[in-house]
């Protein structure tokens, strides 16, 4: 296995692809890339046995295609010394020896044979296939991927919901304090559901990012794939029936607030500097078009409040939420100003965002209150 590369394209595929592997493996290998020279290009796989990832640049002067595992933290800590230059790998199919040289000197690494890296989930002839614009997925996993759980008693939280119909496709993420719902309109053609667990759908978000036009997915019952332009991303879904997530969201919530979404978490975060450690909670006062938010910490006798104008049709409410779920909430609404429909200080809170226009879209986003002390 001999070719020559840029160092700066290769030190990028092997950055993206080494997201995939963990820290700690059960299996030695897994520390390893798996490179694969063919008809000049180099095809880099990296797994965690639940995730795989697969990405591909072109490279000149092939002299000799081949396989290799080659240690993932030596050769990105190599590449990542070196200036854009031209470099040539060199393969020693004895000893598995990798040698990395360029204009002014070399490296030696000492790579392993490949014949023991696992192989790619294969999908069963019953698998689906769908083609969704780039735009579509990664909206669908920015506005929900936030809101996922880490919970080991119930996994089929730990993930993405995303729910396939003829029109349209719905992603759903909750961790049972807060939950969102993002609708979009699209041509999916099928029915079908799956839950995409939180690792690989952090891979996707990023990978989307370099991509344009549409992304091929196809799944079957445990296993889906991404095709994009330049990589492939293979994982296990997590298997198990989602919550009926639509029977906790309030459809008739009375008390309707608009607000400014930037002042309110700024505000949010100010009064929070103030609050119990161990709760965060705040405390909203709402009435006469006036929000009040105010914090406090008992045990070290701090705390704080502040006042914002709004917009408020409905009975005069007194509501506690936890600040730090408020903050990713309205982080992730993206308008500058928000709905925010609410009942009493005991049912959960409905934030939509507030468009100028007719969108193809709508992202609801609920968060439980938290009972305050009297």
């Amino acid at each position: 296995m001999k070719f020559t590369v840029s160092s700066s394209s290769l030190l990028s595929l092997l950055a993206t692809t080494g997201k995939v592997i963990n820290s700690k493996n059960t299996l030695p290998i897994l520390d390893y890339f798996l490179m694969e020279l063919k008809d000049e290009e180099l095809k880099v796989t990296t797994s965690d046995l639940e995730t795989t990832l697969v990405g591909t640049i072109q490279v000149d002067n092939v002299e000799q295609e081949g396989i290799v595992a080659a240690p993932a933290k030596l050769m990105l800590d190599v590449l990542k010394e070196c200036s854009e230059m031209p470099l040539t790998l060199e393969v020693n199919e004895s000893n598995w020896e990798i040698n990395i040289s360029w204009s002014t000197g070399h490296s030696s690494v000492p790579g392993a044979n490949p014949v023991s890296y696992p192989q790619t989930h294969e999908l069963s002839e019953s698998k689906t296939e769908v083609a969704l614009d780039v735009d579509v997925l990664v909206n669908g996993i920015n506005k929900t991927l936030f809101a996922t759980a880490d919970d080991e008693l119930r996994p089929v939280m730990n993930g993405v919901y995303f729910n396939l119909d003829e029109a349209e496709l719905t992603c759903v993420a909750t961790d049972a304090h807060k939950l969102v719902k993002h609708t979009v309109e699209c041509a999916c053609g099928v029915k079908a559901a799956f839950i995409l667990p939180k690792k690989p759908a952090n891979l996707l978000k990023n990978l989307l990012l370099k991509e344009e036009g549409e992304v091929k997915m196809t799944f079957d019952q445990k296993n889906v794939v991404f095709e994009l332009s330049s990589s492939k991303l293979v994982c296990r879904l997590i298997e198990g029936a989602y919550p009926n997530y639509n029977v906790v969201i309030p459809q008739a919530n009375p008390n309707k607030l608009l607000v400014d979404r930037v002042g309110l978490l700024n505000a949010i975060k100010r009064v929070a500097v103030c609050s119990n450690p161990s709760t965060n909670l705040i405390r909203l006062d709402i009435a006469n078009n006036k929000v009040v938010l105010a914090a406090q910490d008992v045990n070290f006798s701090i705390s704080a409040n502040e006042t914002l104008a709004c917009s408020y049709e409905g009975a005069p409410i007194t509501i506690g939420f936890k600040s730090t779920f408020l903050v990713e909430i309205l982080t992730n609404l993206e308008t500058p100003t928000i709905l925010v429909e609410l009942a009493d200080s005991t049912r959960a809170g409905v934030y939509k965002p507030v468009y100028d226009d007719v969108q193809s879209s709508s992202t609801l986003m609920l968060l439980m209150p938290m009972m305050i002390n009297a």
